[in-house]
């Protein structure tokens, strides 16, 4: 589905996606998003008209209160998992070092694990909602691209969308992002850009993350997250529509 949404362009789709058993996501079930703070009146008809009853929202405290969301008539969870790497870069460049692109490369893989490592909890509870119901959902940070982008790749690796189709969904943010504003950081061009964009190093280092720490995907979704069988099968229904 293609939907141009000009208050979040990173707004798309999950659905379509094929499994491994030859299932399809169903379309207009799951939705990811970069922050609903700046949504039109048009905006809010398009995603309104897609029946959406349900907002997981991954922002820290200070970026919900900075653009809440914009959607009325929605139940908005926060799942909060604050951000780390502008503070870290900045704070590094304070202190006046200068920072390489390859050295943010390494940050962003940091952030990455830390997600698996310090977050996990987060991720579970975004689990936890969308075993209640299967109504149309929103989930989202501010960019759409880390936060979500790790949840998007958690959530179709449990409905058994192939690794290599999950990093193609996350590489689309580099087509949806607007072109990148000046910073406020302090950021030179170059260690911005690398801010700006998704790196499939970045995916990578989480997924390596929950190798090293739970001896697999699998693993994971069962013990970090709490997917068990029963779990897995009720989002497969929820979730999934059947092979065409």
């Amino acid at each position: 589905m293609n939907m141009k949404i000009a208050g979040a362009t990173n707004f798309r789709d999950l659905g379509n996606h094929r499994t491994q058993r030859g299932e399809r996501v169903a379309p207009r079930r799951l939705f990811r998003a970069d922050h609903l703070g700046a949504l039109t009146a048009q905006d809010v008809a398009q995603i309104r008209a897609l029946g959406v009853r349900r907002v997981l929202d991954l922002r820290g405290v200070n970026e919900r209160a900075a653009a809440p969301c914009a959607l009325p008539q929605v139940a908005v969870h926060s799942l909060a998992i604050e951000p780390t790497i502008v503070q870290k870069l900045s704070d590094l460049i304070a202190a006046g070092h200068r920072l390489t692109p390859g050295e943010v490369v390494a940050h962003m893989q940091d952030t990455y694990r830390g997600f698996v490592r310090n977050n996990t909890h987060r991720f579970a509870e975004l689990f936890g909602h969308l075993l209640e119901r299967g109504e149309p959902t929103v989930f989202h940070c501010t960019a759409g691209k880390d936060r979500t982008g790790f949840a998007a790749a958690l959530i179709l690796r449990s409905l058994g969308v192939p690794e290599p189709d999950v990093m193609r969904d996350y590489l689309l943010t580099n087509e949806r992002l607007k072109p990148m504003e000046a910073s406020r950081h302090g950021l030179a061009p170059e260690v911005q850009m690398v801010l700006w964009r998704v790196q499939p190093e970045f995916l990578r280092a989480a997924f390596d993350a929950v190798d090293a720490d739970y001896g697999g995907m699998e693993a994971y979704l069962r013990e970090g997250l709490r997917l068990r069988e029963a779990e897995r099968e009720r989002l497969r229904e929820l979730y999934l529509s059947p092979p065409s």
